[in-house]
């Protein structure tokens, strides 16, 4: 990903960071204010709902107490008492005394001229009759609601039923609908034909909004009806407005403070020490390999496993940085695992090809003491059927510092057949008293002494020192005949540097090595 891309990425999840919680601050005001608003239309059905039955039962009562009449049918004991019914409860409007469905009399008149019921148009579960009915022989057209008996109806008023009124923060109308007819009993307004229509065709409908307007339907099986209540949206828009007021400032707190959460997060995981392990981990660290040749025959001998770390620009970042970087961040051991594991995969079949060869690895203090790189050099020698001596170890001289702690440890990877090198001899540790502590067997000369070798005499007395001791020599950074021509003539037996190659990936390493075998 390059650092254009990263810097779009982190650009959008800050701003989708900000706007999303501003979104759903909006969202849950909106939804706030919708839930209460069809929970207010949902209440008011409900206590319409309760009325209707408050009413229902009135009527059955009513019912069964005239049915308990014994007196003459129509006699004027008989009016008296169904006129005492009617004056007594409050919701009945008549009460009519019926033979064979045919009204005889009612609470209003002594003889009814009125035609005979027909079929009920529901029948409660406890067995009452009801209709609901314009037939009346006032001339009035006018439907009501009728519950009957054996020989009784009374007449009750749909107004009745609705007659609530709405406790909410707006205007709640409301309209009982009868089940079966699909016939208005009772308003408070008029309900438009078009939603009643669609009540029609789909019942199962809770809520839905047309015309500026949300409607809310609660069906009554028992009671054969459907109760429909209905408000403006126009209250709505202006409640959700003030509650945007309050939920949009804490949208943008939270969008703030998530923003910046995700920043510090996105700034820790850019950190150099967060880069470098998510290299390791996802194996961006590569090996390129810069051939070591004899002064003498100049042939290729092996090569310097040297660590690679490719940027998003298309760059290197210098080992000089990351790994000192590895070492104060504790990812030395890793690193270096992983470096191991490169070199194998890399040229394990090309060193089992060519046994002469080998691959020189650079080692930090902190590898000495590893458990697990000894037995993870074992295995990979095993694995690809290499002798030891093929993977030298390089170490600074820093490492030899404290001979006592580190003579151990290069002692066993001497045993077990690797040799072990003094890389950058002269630039670090001062004393050379762990050159005769120390079982080494090649130094490498630092390439600041190859650069000075006409006018500095340090290095024929670091040539001296190596020979004295019988140490093989490596001079790093040759980049000119004279300066290879200077160390052939002193004894140095090998040399790397720029004169012969850079450090090359694997591919290009073999294609060079092949031709000076």
């Amino acid at each position: 990903m390059t650092t254009r891309h990263l810097i779009g990425l982190v650009t959008g999840i800050l701003v989708l960071s900000i706007l999303v919680p501003v979104c759903l601050s909006l969202w849950l005001a909106h939804r706030q204010v919708e839930t209460k608003f069809i929970d207010e239309l949902d209440s008011f059905s409900t206590r319409v709902a309760l009325r209707t039955e408050r009413v229902g039962e009135q009527a059955k009562k009513a019912l069964r107490k005239i049915e308990a009449f014994q007196g003459v049918p129509c006699s004027e004991e008989h009016l008296l008492e169904m006129r005492r019914l009617s004056y007594s409860y409050r919701y009945i409007q008549e009460v009519m005394y019926l033979k064979d469905n045919v009204p005889q009399c009612s609470s209003l008149e002594k003889r009814s001229l009125a035609a005979a019921f027909p079929p009920p148009m529901k029948i409660t579960l406890d067995g009452y009759r009801a209709w609901l009915t314009s037939q009346n022989d006032l001339g009035i057209k006018r439907f009501m609601a009728a519950l009957g008996s054996e020989h009784y109806v009374v007449m009750i008023d749909p107004g009745s039923f609705i007659d609530v009124i709405p406790f909410g923060s707006w205007p709640i109308e409301v309209a009982i609908v009868g089940t079966v007819s699909n016939v208005v009993v009772a308003s408070s307004a008029d309900l438009p034909l078009d939603v009643l229509h669609h009540l029609q065709k789909d019942s199962s409908i809770n809520h839905f909004q047309k015309d500026g307007s949300i409607y809310n339907s609660r069906p009554f099986p028992e009671l054969g009806i459907t109760i429909v209540s209905w408000a403006s949206t126009l209250p709505l828009q202006k409640s959700w407005h003030r509650q945007a007021l309050i939920w949009l400032p804490a949208g943008l707190i939270i969008g703030l403070l998530t923003a910046l959460f995700i920043l510090r997060i996105l700034r820790r995981l850019q950190s150099p020490h967060h880069q470098l392990q998510d290299a390791i981990q996802n194996r961006d660290i590569k090996v390129h390999y810069q051939p070591i040749i004899s002064l003498k025959t100049g042939k290729v001998v092996g090569a310097e496993a040297l660590a690679r770390w490719r940027q998003a620009d298309g760059s290197y970042l210098s080992p000089d940085i990351f790994i000192p970087l590895a070492e104060e961040t504790g990812l030395t051991e890793p690193l270096t695992r992983l470096i191991i594991e490169n070199v194998f995969e890399d040229l394990g079949k090309w060193l089992h090809q060519h046994p002469q060869q080998h691959i020189s690895l650079n080692l930090e203090s902190a590898d000495l003491k590893s458990e697990t790189l000894p037995a993870l050099l074992s295995r990979m020698v095993n694995h690809w059927q290499l002798q030891p001596a093929q993977i030298a170890l390089e170490l600074t001289e820093r490492e030899f510092a404290d001979p006592k702690n580190s003579a151990p440890f290069i002692a066993k990877y001497r045993q077990a057949g690797h040799s072990i090198y003094i890389d950058d001899f002269g630039t670090g540790y001062s004393s050379l008293s762990y050159l005769q502590d120390l079982d080494v067997d090649i130094l490498k000369i630092d390439k600041s002494f190859v650069d000075a070798l006409e006018y500095n005499n340090v290095t024929p007395h670091i040539i001296e020192i190596a020979k004295t001791l019988k140490l093989e020599m490596v001079a790093e950074g040759i980049e000119t005949e004279n300066q290879e021509s200077w160390l052939r003539q002193h004894g140095v037996q090998y040399g790397q540097g720029w004169l012969y190659s850079k450090a090359l990936p694997k591919a290009e390493f073999i294609l060079w090595a092949e031709k000076r075998l």
